[in-house]
């Protein structure tokens, strides 16, 4: 399931880049149309500028911007900064241990097909390509 957060950083990312070419956006203009509270919208803006997805610029004039053109941002990389790896199971986390019994599972070929299968379709998709439909 794909938290609120996640969501949330998605929806922020479609605004920037619907009003792209329009220098740097105010935090209150994009929670307004959001519908999204301030406070917590900062703290995915926050994650996102530490990301180097989004520059932000604080005082007057101030706000946020894309860092590169929306067809550059894959669907999957903003999902998977806020959620964690896609994996549908604790094996197939970066980073994790072989299983003991990764021999004999018989469902690990299932779940590792779901891995790919979820991670491709994020991942073919760019902000660009979700503002147009064409996916």
């Amino acid at each position: 399931m794909i938290s609120t957060k996640a969501r949330y950083a998605l929806r922020v990312m479609i605004d920037l880049a619907l009003h792209e070419g329009q220098g740097y956006i105010p935090l209150k203009d994009i929670a307004l149309r959001q519908s999204i509270s301030e406070k917590y919208l900062e703290s995915i803006l926050k994650k996102l500028v530490a990301a180097d997805m989004l520059k932000g610029l604080r005082g007057r004039g101030g706000g946020y911007t894309l860092v590169r053109p929306p067809k550059e941002y894959k669907i999957g990389e903003i999902i998977e900064l806020t959620e964690g790896s896609f994996a549908p199971v604790a094996c197939l986390m970066p980073g994790a241990e072989e299983c003991p019994r990764s021999e004999s599972c018989i469902t690990l070929p299932l779940w590792k097909k779901f891995n790919v299968m979820t991670h491709d379709f994020f991942y073919q998709i760019s902000l660009e390509d979700l503002i147009a439909g064409d996916f």
